[in-house]
This record gives structure tokens, C-alpha cells and sequence, in this order.
């Protein structure tokens, strides 16, 4: 993978990219969407509002079922190669 490639997987220019690699500081929306993108490995292009919104509603109004969900997610990632 290219710098290009990289920092354009976040929305970023490839000199801006550059500028944080050496040293400049990096604005916390970026970061965060460095640690989405690289480190989750989630496909922000096929987020939505809706999903966030889906949820929050879920962990604060049915947290037993959030808590299930997120179990069953667990297990099934431990037990994929």
C-alpha cells in the first residue's frame, strides 16, 4: 500500500499525511478515523447516520440485548480464522 493509498483510505491528502509522520499533530478526528479504518478494520464508506443511531439505541434502551448481541459477535469472531 501506497502513502497515497493510506492517508486517501481516511480522507486525507498525501502531504498532510506525510506532515503528521513526522511529527505534526495530528487533529483527534483524524486519528480516530486512522483507528476505525487500520486498527477495527471498519468500512466507514458503508456507514450510515442510521447505523449509529441503531446502535445507541440498542446499548441504551435494550442493554440486555446489546450485551447478547456483542457475546454472540465475540464468540463467532474467536471460533473464524
Amino acid at each position: 500500500m501506497t502513502q497515497v493509498e493510506f492517508w486517501t483510505g481516511i480522507g486525507v491528502t498525501q502531504s498532510s499525511g506525510s506532515r503528521y509522520e513526522s511529527g505534526y499533530v495530528m487533529p483527534r478526528p483524524t486519528g480516530e478515523l486512522l483507528r476505525l479504518v487500520y486498527i477495527e478494520g471498519i468500512d466507514v464508506s458503508q456507514l450510515t447516520r442510521m447505523d449509529f443511531e441503531i446502535a445507541q439505541f440498542i446499548k441504551q434502551d435494550h442493554p440486555d440485548l446489546y450485551h447478547t448481541l456483542q457475546s454472540e459477535l465475540r464468540s463467532k469472531s474467536a471460533t473464524t480464522p
